[in-house]
């Protein structure tokens, strides 16, 4: 197995004084994508800026593609690390043309090889026009865009996003967050981005980590984030879902109010203990015939299907994915069937 391209090990850093990330460690391929995901003020943008060099570290090391970057005795000045970033305001030169942006790092090469470099850049990001043109002439997307070809122009190690759709509204942020990810897999470049939105999150990273008070609680594909989180804040804050009060009896059986439910465990067996065990919408089955019904309290139209939130007759809450065909209204009473894949428990 190669050896990690990226590599944090037991990374710390504080501001004045005051901790702020606290032994991280994760590691990235080359070429692999990832994103940093959490809640304001947990620390990721402070992860990158530890990579990039602007936040100097109080313990641990960062190497990338085998030198060492940053440790109690080395730190390598960010302008010699070659790492490109970013930003979520995109950052771009105003007094400048789109050709002058993209090509600002560009200046070591001769003009031939801006020009060229300019030309695939504006080429790669579907702008091929626009090189005479001002940034206060682009569109919030166009900006984007301009951003990242300025940051990849000068072939960096490392891209670093921080939050660089945040600005934008939901349409234009997904399909630049798919844009974006086709065009960083073509090039072969190794990403991370720091996002609070886990649908940006999903939509870039292969690998996600979870940030919570400056720890690093997971670091997954999407999929173990969603069907085998490791720890209650995760579940709670990874996709929809609610937790439910339960016993569980056997590795593969949970004894609920509504009755018993079964799959395979993906978490520490809590045998013979009181659990809340984790119950996503697509867990929940609309079910005419089924004996467990409840009460629709709130109703979100998601096209295919929609999301509905149910009142048990015990009080207990579900979510429901039900395809929109099926319509209801508050109050109406729906049946559910529950019949997870997989058992994600916490001790109650």
């Amino acid at each position: 197995m190669s050896a990690p391209f990226l590599k944090l090990t037991d990374v710390s850093a504080a501001y004045d004084k005051k901790p702020i990330i606290e032994q991280i460690n994760f590691d990235l391929a080359e070429g692999e994508l990832a994103c940093l995901l959490g809640p304001s003020g947990c620390g990721k943008t402070t992860i990158l800026r530890a990579i990039s060099g602007f936040q100097s570290l109080l313990s641990g090391q960062i190497e990338l593609d085998g030198k060492i970057l940053a440790n109690l005795k080395t730190n390598v000045l960010p302008e010699h690390r070659n790492i490109g970033m970013v930003f979520q305001d995109h950052a771009l030169f105003p007094h400048l043309s789109i050709a002058d942006n993209i090509g600002f790092g560009l200046r070591k090469h001769n003009s031939k090889e801006r020009a060229e470099t300019v030309k695939r850049m504006l080429d790669l990001i579907d702008m091929p026009n626009y090189q005479d043109r001002f940034p206060h002439e682009l569109s919030g997307g166009q900006s984007q865009r301009v951003a990242l070809a300025r940051a990849i122009a000068p072939q960096p190690k490392l891209l670093l996003l921080d939050e660089p759709f945040s600005n934008l509204d939901t349409d234009l942020r997904e399909s630049l967050g798919n844009d974006v990810r086709d065009l960083l897999k073509e090039l072969e470049i190794t990403a991370i981005m720091v996002t609070h939105d886990q649908h940006d999150a999903f939509a870039l990273g292969e690998k996600i980590g979870v940030i919570s008070d400056g720890k690093l609680l997971q670091w997954d594909s999407s999929f173990n984030l969603y069907h085998a989180p490791a720890s209650r804040f995760i579940a709670n804050f990874i996709g929809d879902g609610v937790l439910v009060k339960g016993k569980m009896t056997k590795e593969n059986t949970v004894i609920t109010s509504f009755g018993e439910i079964y799959g395979q465990i993906v978490n520490k067996p809590l045998i013979d203990t009181n659990v809340d065990l984790l119950i996503r919408p697509d867990d929940v089955s609309h079910d005419p015939q089924s004996s467990i019904r409840g009460k629709v309290t709130r109703k979100a139209f998601k096209g295919a299907q929609t999301l509905y939130t149910l009142c048990l007759e015990n009080g207990e809450e579900l979510m429901s994915l039900v395809p929109s065909h099926d319509d209801y209204e508050i109050d109406d009473i729906i049946g559910v069937s529950i019949k997870p894949d997989h058992l994600v428990c916490f001790k109650s």
